[in-house]
């Protein structure tokens, strides 16, 4: 585990996803990390999102585990006094409060930044909300995918849209106020003051639009559902089977690199072709590509071709199920295993995932 913050508190006052996510960032380089539960209602809600196989008396879920390795966590009613004082006693030394509180929850509670501010001035307290500060509307992670375009793109013509599969937009959020923290933390260490960072979901997931946005905003483009296919670029995102019956997706993204495939699949007639010699003309003709990649690929075997493309810098993968990505000894390297405060055993995967060298 890495240390560097191992002189940092952390008070985590949020449930789910997003705020726990950041807390557990701050676990895995070294933070005291004090994860506050609301003992009203049995802790945080996804204790109980279990999967059928999963042990029905077991205090938590594998969906908790996700983003709560290496916490303390206190159960408290902060409706009780005694209780809230001692919470409020975490708070006074700590550096950062997590917080994702309903709008006026948290001044309800006395848990806002302008409270706590008064007890602990170099406070940073980070504040994740769902529509933005002063909406009341509840945020999970499908409806910001339904309102922020993601799922209009996502799917095809014939699915229809599809929510993505897992909770992106809260993971995007949580990337967002960690970077805010840091920044904070920065700030901190120049002047010794504290601050108070907001970030909400539906923000992060209109600013992770990306180039699907500048589409739009600069292009007049509105992405449709066009599957994995990329708008821009061609071929990629076409998925074609392989003799051994394996799916892979190519991802060509210039000419050297279609010349190679071309190559390789010995069909270097293309590259005379004007339907196909530029991207442009490949996007345009994707469809017609397509059908003459195809048969050209299902001659090979999936390890031989991809081997194939790795030795000549064309961008391709297997398509894999979660048991074969954890089959791999380099994805196995990601995963934390402990034990909580509460003794339930973690097999998780890292949220840090960068390498810092001297």
């Amino acid at each position: 585990m890495n240390a560097i913050f191992k002189n940092l508190k952390v008070v985590e006052l949020a449930n789910v996803l997003a705020g726990p996510a950041v807390g557990m960032f701050f676990s895995e380089m070294g933070a005291k990390v004090i994860k506050v539960e609301n003992k009203t209602t049995n802790g945080d809600v996804t204790r109980s999102w279990k999967l059928p196989s999963e042990n029905p008396k077991s205090k938590t879920s594998s969906y908790y585990c996700s983003v709560n390795w290496n916490k303390k966590v206190v159960f408290a009613d902060l409706k009780n006094e005694e209780e809230k004082k001692k919470i409020l006693l975490f708070i006074k030394n700590a550096d950062v409060v997590i917080s994702n509180y309903k709008k006026g929850d948290d001044i309800k509670f006395g848990m806002d930044y302008k409270t706590l501010k008064k007890i602990n001035p170099s406070l940073i307290y980070a504040h994740l909300s769902g529509f933005g500060e002063n909406s009341n509307r509840t945020a999970f992670d499908i409806v910001l995918q339904a309102e922020t375009g993601f799922m209009f793109m996502n799917g095809t013509a014939e699915s229809g849209p599809i929510k993505m599969p897992l909770a992106l937009i809260d993971i995007l959020a949580a990337h967002q106020l960690k970077e805010g923290i840091l920044v904070a933390l920065i700030k901190k260490m120049q002047t010794g003051k504290g601050a108070n960072v907001s970030v909400s979901l539906y923000d992060t997931a209109v600013a992770s639009l990306a180039n699907q946005a500048t589409n739009w905003l600069m292009a007049k483009h509105n992405p449709q559902a066009i599957g994995s296919l990329h708008p821009n670029i061609a071929p990629y995102g076409e998925i074609f089977p392989t003799k051994d019956g394996k799916l892979i997706v190519l991802a060509v993204g210039n000419d050297k690199q279609f010349t190679m495939l071309c190559s390789i699949l010995k069909i270097n007639s293309l590259l005379k072709n004007d339907l196909y010699i530029t991207n442009s003309n490949r996007v345009k003709n994707r469809a017609m590509l397509f059908k003459i990649l195809l048969p050209e690929i299902k001659k090979w075997s999936s390890k031989k071709l991809i081997k194939a493309f790795i030795h000549k810098d064309v961008p391709a993968g297997t398509i894999k199920s979660i048991k074969e990505v954890f089959q791999n000894k380099n994805a196995l390297k990601l995963t934390l295993k402990g034990k909580s405060s509460f003794s339930s055993d973690f097999l998780v995967v890292k949220s840090s995932i960068f390498y810092i060298t001297h």
